[in-house]
């Protein structure tokens, strides 16, 4: 299993990143009108980071700041253009626009995947 792992690189845990996003975009779109609604959003660059297989060293002490470290879950709760009275931080025309990228990264990564496949099957037919 470990083969297939490798052969399938970092795009199996980038889908499933991507796919949480996703998720998470259309939860904020259907709670639009709900009082006091956080929008939240996946830094995706931080899910990947904690993915890797080695973690980031700093070569200066300084780089990082003091204080508690960030989680890898890469959860965030987007800060507002636009206060709204009802305590909601959902703006719906930065949601479609966040969902219709997203949606084009998902596309992508599976793309990605889709090739690695079909290159793993050529090698195993001998062609």
């Amino acid at each position: 299993m470990d083969l297939l792992n490798n052969a399938l690189g970092i795009h199996e845990r980038a889908l499933h990143a991507r796919s949480q996003r996703l998720e998470l975009l259309a939860q904020n779109i259907a709670n639009a009108d709900t009082p006091h609604f956080k929008a939240r959003d996946i830094d995706f660059k931080k899910v990947m980071a904690g993915q890797m297989d080695q973690p980031m060293q700093a070569t200066n002490s300084q780089h990082f700041s003091a204080g508690e470290l960030p989680s890898n879950d890469g959860l965030v709760y987007r800060v507002p253009f636009n206060t709204s009275f009802d305590g909601n931080t959902v703006e719906m025309s930065v949601e479609q626009s966040n969902y219709g990228k997203a949606s084009a990264d998902y596309q992508a990564t599976l793309s990605f995947l889709e090739s690695r496949v079909s290159g793993i099957r050529k090698a195993l037919r001998g062609e």
